[in-house]
């Protein structure tokens, strides 16, 4: 799938925080969006901004997310590194995760409209807010 031309990336409209938290206690499972990540060193969280619990440890505000629209066969490789390099190339981070339907790219939200526009140039479609 290298260079991904025909892919649909929707963006989604949360303001997002991925954080450190003590336990899951605290988590708004009914939030619109959530992501957990436990290890034997950490249990992390992405959630909407609004949504932190009060047991967060570590924060960083100021995410948005855009996910690879569809359903993507665990068979297919090489979805994430394009839109990776892309955006390594022009300086931009990201944090992803994935679920088992699709993909998710998250990028501080003053980089949103640029990681937009160099996606737009690379032939993705671009949908959302």
């Amino acid at each position: 799938m290298s260079g991904s031309p025909n892919l649909t990336l929707k963006v989604l409209p949360e303001k997002l925080t991925v954080c450190q938290v003590n336990s899951q206690e605290d988590i708004d499972t009914q939030a619109s969006i959530f992501f957990v990540g436990r290890t034997d060193e950490e249990l992390s969280l992405v959630c909407p901004t609004e949504s932190v619990p009060d047991n967060t440890i570590k924060r960083e505000d100021g995410w948005r997310a855009f996910r690879i629209e569809g359903v993507l066969d665990f068979a297919l490789t090489g979805i994430l590194a394009p839109i990776a390099q892309l955006m390594a190339d022009h300086s931009i981070g990201i944090f992803a995760v994935s679920t088992f339907n699709t993909d998710y790219v998250l990028v501080k939200a003053n980089d949103l409209e640029r990681a937009l526009a160099l996606l737009d140039d690379a032939n993705y479609e671009i949908v959302g807010p």
